[in-house]
This record gives C-alpha cells, structure tokens and sequence, in this order.
C-alpha cells in the first residue's frame, strides 16, 4: 500500500461500496496495527471527497482458501476489544459466517448480536454461542445460503475451534460456537471450520462476564491482505 493510499486509509476517505435495489451500503477501510481491515456494510453518507472500491471486488481479491475474519466484543465495564478467527477452505458455512461478518447478503450480520450461552462454564470443554442474527435471542439463525451444504468439516477438541453445532437449514444453523477450553474426555467437536488465532483471552474474559448475553459485538468484517 502506498503511502499516499495509506493516508487516505488513515484519513477515513477509502470506502468499500455496495449498491443494493433500494440503496448503497459503505464499509469503512481501516489499518490498525499493520492490518487493513474491511468493516461491515452500513447505511452511512460517505464523507466529502471520498474513494470508493466495490466490496465485491475486494473480497475476490482474497485468497478464498484462508480468510481471515474479525469480531469486536464488548460488554459492561470493559472497552471494546477484538478478534480474528481464520476462516480455512471455501464451504457452504464458511462463505455464510464471511458474509455475516460483511453484510453483503440483504444487509443480515453478526453486527449488534450478542453472545447467547455458555456450555461447560470452568470446566475442560467450556465454549460459548452466538450469531442469532434474526432475533438475538438464540431461536433464530437461518441459512443464508439456500444450496445443500455436503461438504466435510473438521474436527476438533482445542480451545479456539470455532464451527457450528446446527445442521445445515435449521432454522439456527447460522449460529456459532468458540471453544475456549481444550476437551480432556477424548470427544471432539465436529463441524469446525475455523479457529481463533488472536483475542482468545477476549473471549475467555467474555466468558467470564457475570452476564454473557451483555456481550456483544459491535463490529466485524475482513482483514484485507496488504
């Protein structure tokens, strides 16, 4: 990225844009840390004199194979803070849990939802749920994507496993599920189509939160290859 485009970036003047029927949507680009960052889709006036990229086009730009997602968390008494979860192989549920963290797909995503559940709370095999995009209550979560998802998913017993516990087109097969603690009773998890890879201690410490459905995000997207 050239440091022209860097300042531009830096500046909030570099947005991603999707026309849709009614109206546009924008997605804020932004770098933190040495990452450049895709936000999800709002309704949201551009600023003066903004540069505009198609969301579309950036996102096939990715190498599909190993996408790498973000969720922001917060709840009471503590600041927002971040994760990435690497999204590995192009599946049905991986290309669904990307565009809830884009809100490409009739504005539906993870953004505003809270965390829902917490299984096995202290103890070996403890994870939590979320992603009721519908109605944040854990009764919803349909499929985004209406095709026959046959394809294989990993499995796994380590704490940062992230996949989901729903078959696909339930009415919640949207939802999801990170692992915070590694099993010790020889079971794994099945479905997992990605794992955390920074920011599980943001998770263990939602988790640890006297309310878990006060959790929750208030921002995802895609981290951008520079």
């Amino acid at each position: 990225m050239s440091d022209s485009v860097k300042r531009l970036v830096e500046a909030g003047l570099v947005l991603g844009v999707q026309q849709d029927q009614d109206d546009d949507r924008y997605s804020r680009i932004t770098f933190q840390d040495g990452q450049l960052y895709l936000h999800v889709l709002q309704h949201q006036p551009p600023p003066t004199h903004a540069h505009t990229i198609q969301v579309s086009e950036v996102l096939e730009a990715l190498d599909h194979s190993s996408t790498l997602v973000f969720l922001d968390l917060a709840w009471p008494g503590s600041a927002r803070r971040r994760l990435h979860i690497q999204l590995i192989g192009d599946t049905t549920k991986i290309r669904q849990f990307v565009l809830l963290c884009t809100g490409q797909h009739s504005g539906s995503s993870y953004l505003n939802t809270k965390l829902l559940q917490v299984w096995d709370k202290g103890q070996p095999g403890e994870c939590v749920r979320g992603g009721d995009y519908q109605y944040n209550n854990g009764r919803g979560g349909a499929a985004l994507l209406s095709h026959q998802d046959d394809h294989q998913y990993q499995k796994s017993g380590s704490a940062g496993a992230v996949g989901s516990r729903r078959w696909w087109g339930s009415h919640r097969s949207a939802q999801f599920f990170i692992s915070t603690r590694d099993r010790t009773d020889g079971h794994q998890w099945y479905d997992v189509f990605g794992k955390v890879v920074i920011g599980l201690d943001v998770v263990r410490a939602a988790v640890n939160h006297s309310d878990i459905t006060e959790v929750t995000v208030v921002d995802c997207g895609v981290v951008l290859t520079l």
